[in-house]
């Protein structure tokens, strides 16, 4: 068989296979500049939801503007619940990530253990056990047992994106840092991890828009969360139609919108 080379083609040359980045999360897809359909989509998602939702409660005030006068409160306890998650599950994948490229075999390896049960069980699983499992052994409320099973869940994954933002910074920043005198935790705080953050940005905002979604789930403890008191609504009043779409338009408006602060962020963060 032939040899395939640039000669045996004359001056053309054989063009090397670009490299693409896959990156498919469970969040919303963060709009930015360079992505103009993805942008265009999202103000047609975003703008079309609120004028839906206007529209709704205007022409059939009775149920719609009833259920998002019903709702309001249950949209202040999802953003707790998301709020407090995300925060514990940062520190858990910080600390997870850190454990990840330890060179300590014990801690490498308990790192890796977690990360590797926790992501082969699923949330649900994780909210039941924590609160009816353990419940047997620590009596803890709903709401604390929700933000601790969404943030062991969601730490992680917070590990592996901390473990890769870490180790995209080339080494030759760690080796100057600590031929400046710094030690291992100096030159993780004030070199390594600062340079980081523009590369954990967009995945740590991918999982919080997930994280917000995935806090519905908590209504299955009684959380008194957005999707249930939809559900109280519903089961009240028999308009599970009218109800689900409000509660879904909700859901659609939040996460659209912290996906395009997301995306406002990250590009001050590049541009600094």
């Amino acid at each position: 068989m032939a040899e395939l080379t640039p000669k045996r083609f004359g001056k053309k040359k054989l063009e090397e296979p670009k490299k693409v980045l896959i990156d498919v999360g469970d969040g919303a897809a963060i709009p930015t500049k360079e992505d103009v359909g993805l942008f265009t989509a999202w103000r047609v998602a975003f703008f079309g939801a609120i004028a839906l939702t206007v529209f709704l409660c205007v022409y059939k005030p009775d149920p719609y503007l009833e259920i998002m006068r019903f709702v309001p409160d249950g949209i202040l306890v999802t953003f707790e619940v998301t709020v407090l998650s995300i925060l514990l599950a940062l520190v858990i994948g910080l600390f997870t990530g850190l454990g990840r490229i330890s060179r300590n075999p014990v801690i490498n390896g308990i790192a890796s253990l977690y990360v590797e049960v926790i992501r082969g069980i699923p949330l649900l699983v994780q909210l039941f056990y924590i609160y009816f499992g353990l419940g047997r052994f620590v009596q803890l409320p709903p709401l604390p047992s929700a933000v601790i099973a969404m943030a062991v869940c969601y730490g992680a994954y917070m590990g592996e994106i901390f473990r890769a933002g870490i180790q995209s910074i080339p080494k030759g920043q760690t080796e100057a840092a600590r031929s400046l005198g710094m030690t291992p935790a100096q030159s993780m705080y004030h070199v390594i991890l600062p340079q980081a953050v523009k590369t954990i940005l967009p995945p740590v905002g991918n999982e919080f828009v997930a994280l917000l979604k995935d806090s519905s789930l908590v209504s299955i403890l009684a959380v008194a969360d957005l999707l249930r008191r939809g559900r109280e609504f519903a089961s009240q009043s028999f308009t599970y139609f009218e109800t689900y779409t409000m509660v879904a338009l909700v859901y659609l408006m939040i996460t659209l919108f912290f996906s395009k602060l997301i995306s406002h962020m990250e590009e001050k963060i590049s541009a600094e």
